[in-house]
């Protein structure tokens, strides 16, 4: 058992929440705030370091790359920090690429201190920290596949609640308006509806799309 602390990256970019968190992480025994960033590319870079055991990460930043493209970048170094996604958001939108990208744990930023804090530990020992109504979720995924959408098809269907076109949501995603038009057409046969309104109504009561 060594006695060496927890050393955290704080990757936020409200300072508020930033400083929120440093308040109840550093009462923590055991657990140590190491360095702050406030963009996702920040974070990545800091850590980079070789210092850092954990990386609390928010998903959304106020421009440039999110996230999920963080944790991707930090997972894919060797001898990488374990990273917590720390968020406001539970939609399957959020939580599916940011664990696919390598995220050891997903929290809710209204999780309780002592939630928090057993999250990094559990993460820091290389175990799986879910908030409970995400793993709730996931768990659903598994159960019932046919009635759930890929990572894509809720890419598209985001797009399509966000009031863009077939064709608009085709270049943002580098797809054909053909290959749109498939993949909202799979999304309607799972929710059982027949138009975008429905599609988007539907997905959103699911907790799929966040709007």
């Amino acid at each position: 058992m060594t006695d060496t602390p927890i050393r955290l990256l704080l990757a936020d970019d409200h300072p508020v929440v930033r400083a929120g968190l440093r308040a109840v992480l550093e009462t923590e025994p055991g657990i140590e705030v190491a360095a702050e960033a406030a963009t996702a590319e920040e974070a990545v870079a800091r850590a980079a370091a070789g210092d850092i055991d954990v990386v609390l990460m928010d998903l959304q930043f106020g421009g440039g790359m999110n996230g999920a493209e963080a944790t991707a970048a930090i997972a894919a170094r060797p001898e990488a920090p374990r990273v917590l996604i720390v968020t406001t958001y539970d939609s399957d939108a959020d939580t599916l690429p940011a664990i696919e990208a390598g995220a050891t744990g997903y929290l809710l930023k209204d999780a309780p201190p002592e939630d928090l804090a057993e999250a990094v530990r559990t993460a820091a020992a290389g175990r799986t920290a879910l908030a409970p109504a995400v793993a709730d979720r996931l768990m659903n995924r598994l159960r019932t596949p046919g009635t759930t959408l890929t990572r894509r098809e809720t890419e598209v269907l985001a797009l399509v609640a966000d009031g863009l076109s077939n064709q608009a949501v085709g270049h943002r995603l580098h797809l054909t308006e053909g290959t749109v038009k498939s993949h909202l057409a799979r999304v309607y046969a799972k929710l059982g509806v027949d138009s975008r309104t429905a599609a988007v109504a539907a997905a959103t009561s699911l907790g799929l799309i966040r709007r």
